[in-house]
């Protein structure tokens, strides 16, 4: 197994992408690439820790490559967007990578060449680490799953994300049901 940690705006709606995609065991949520040790939500909400809220995704390379992982990530929010997701603001939901090693530092700086070249406007994803992953309070976990088709945010804005992966990515995706 291996491991990617992508931040793409909120992540609620990229783990929910994620939970679909054949090959991966486990998606959590969390808070990367900021100074404070250890971050509530409210702090990184703040915008004032630096940190993005990001997933760490399981995966088994034999189902699913580091790098569709990233094109799916790529295809399931705005790259073009500094700083932002829609109506959420701030560093905090900026569009980032944080590779684990060179080859996946490699394969980042590929994707992004992919994703611009899919892109009229410029695509702002940084690189970024090595940085500490800190885990997402529980209840931000398997968040679509439980609480989150009942939030109006959620239910506004990860349909259009999975309906993009079911029909990029139909390959890749878990049967539904």
């Amino acid at each position: 197994m291996q491991q990617a940690i992508v931040a793409g705006g909120c992540f609620w709606c990229t783990e929910a992408v994620y939970r679909d995609v054949l090959g991966v065991s486990d998606v959590e949520s969390g808070y990367i690439g900021g100074e404070t040790d250890n971050p509530t939500y409210r702090e990184v909400c703040s915008g004032r820790t630096g940190h993005a809220e990001a997933v760490k995704v399981t995966f088994n390379p034999e189902v699913v490559r580091y790098g569709d992982i990233l094109d799916i990530f790529f295809a399931t929010h705005d790259a073009t967007q500094l700083n932002r997701q829609g109506n959420d603001v701030g560093t905090q939901y900026r569009s980032a990578i944080f590779p684990l090693n060179d080859a996946q530092r490699s394969e980042a700086e590929a994707a992004i060449a992919r994703a611009q070249a899919d892109h009229d406007l410029a695509v702002v994803t940084t690189i970024e680490g090595p940085a500490t992953w800190y885990p997402a309070e529980d209840y931000h976990q398997e968040y679509w799953e439980g609480d989150g088709q009942r939030n109006p945010y959620c239910v506004a804005t990860i349909p259009p994300k999975l309906q993009k992966l079911r029909k990029s990515f139909a390959a890749k995706v878990r049967p539904a049901g």
